[in-house]
């Protein structure tokens, strides 16, 4: 029999389910995603520190989590992941499956998660927490087990008051948390792409590889100047764009230079405030791997996977800049592009893992632009 453990929100509401996971009390921004598989990949994807994701579709871990055999995980980049760690501070689900059904699975998600310390619920209806979320601004979220056995913890950030307050990482500064310690280089190719580690997710750098270039990741507070490639990628990321130190003022050297930039998620962010735009936070933030987006000035429309809580403000776009993409319900920009520099940026993920593949196309004509 599983405990129980407690769901409360920073709205005053309270929701119980039962625990599964690590017996650990936990706080974050209480989120969603709609894929109905791909959650390994999810709880992995940096972009989600910090965050209570919640699974919108009702069973989740009926194929369990693929095994990791290789010794060198940075360099490997196993699939199934995005980073090698979970980032989410913890997990709600409807139905969990306790027995998983695949030939590369080699443990249940509730046993994952104990492994990485992760608590979560299951047994709530993550429909109506959608609601929630759709209808409070930038909701917070506390994960309370009847019995708790400590606090879900961080590298570098202590929730606090002991994990009893309400945690909302677009606080702090939290690029430490997420980006790599030291400079490597995997892949190999004629041109070499520098990726700003502000958070990636490992398919960004396996498409970059699969196109044919080698890729140096950087952690995000890498000397830019000391660096020598042919291209630059400012990747994907959690937390405010304002909060991520000297990195802004860094990226308006680059934009100096004639090398080809794309930059994804928070790097959509970075590069705009580095251009000279300004960016705030929205009341309700961009969710799902089904939001629709649309080349501007066109009626080219693409499906698209977002996790994001700001959004570049309309109104700052700098002279000899241009809007790229809008999203289609609110017509708020989801990229940005120089007028004749190879300077670009996408809001939304065109990785694809987990999440549609419309988009595709921009990490491939990147790499063309740089080659």
């Amino acid at each position: 029999m599983r405990p129980n453990c407690t769901l409360e929100l920073s709205n005053g509401q309270k929701f119980t389910g039962k625990l599964i996971g690590s017996p650990l009390k936990s706080s974050g921004e209480l989120v969603f995603t709609t894929g109905m598989v791909g959650y390994s990949e999810a709880l992995t994807d940096p972009s989600y520190f910090g965050q209570i994701l919640t699974f919108t579709y009702p069973l989740i871990g009926n194929y369990g989590i693929p095994e990791v055999t290789k010794q060198d995980i940075y360099k490997d980049l196993p699939s199934g992941f995005e980073s090698p760690n979970i980032h989410a501070s913890g997990v709600i689900i409807t139905v969990d499956s306790p027995e998983v059904f695949h030939w590369n699975s080699t443990q249940s998600l509730d046993e994952w998660l104990k492994d990485h310390k992760v608590p979560g619920i299951v047994a709530l209806d993550t429909r109506h927490l959608v609601h929630q979320i759709r209808e409070s601004q930038n909701i917070l979220g506390k994960i309370i087990p009847d019995d708790p056995n400590g606090v879900r913890t961080f590298s570098e950030i202590t929730l606090p008051n002991g994990g009893d307050s309400f945690f909302d990482s677009s606080s702090h500064e939290i690029l430490n948390e997420v980006s790599c310690k030291d400079r490597f280089l995997v892949g190999s190719g004629s041109k070499r792409i520098a990726v700003i580690d502000c958070g990636v997710k490992w398919n960004i750098v396996r498409q970059l590889i699969e196109n044919n270039c080698e890729v140096e990741i950087l952690p995000w507070n890498t000397n830019l100047s000391s660096v020598d490639c042919s291209g630059w990628l400012i990747s994907n990321g959690p937390g405010d764009p304002e909060k991520t130190g000297n990195l802004k003022g860094q990226i308006s050297q680059l934009l100096e230079d004639e090398r080809p930039i794309l930059g994804i998620c928070l790097g959509h962010q970075l590069l705009s405030l580095a251009a000279g735009a300004k960016t705030y936070r929205m009341p309700y933030g961009h969710r799902s791997h089904n939001q629709p987006v649309y080349l501007e000035g066109t009626r080219r429309g693409f499906v698209t996977s977002q996790n994001h809580g700001f959004v570049v403000d309309d109104k700052t776009i700098p002279e000899g800049w241009q809007v790229w993409f809008r999203n289609a319900n609110d017509q708020s920009i989801e990229g940005i592009k120089h007028i004749s520099k190879p300077f670009r940026s996408a809001q939304f993920h065109p990785e694809s893992a987990g999440g549609p593949r419309d988009t595709g196309w921009i990490i491939k004509d990147f790499v063309s632009e740089v080659k």
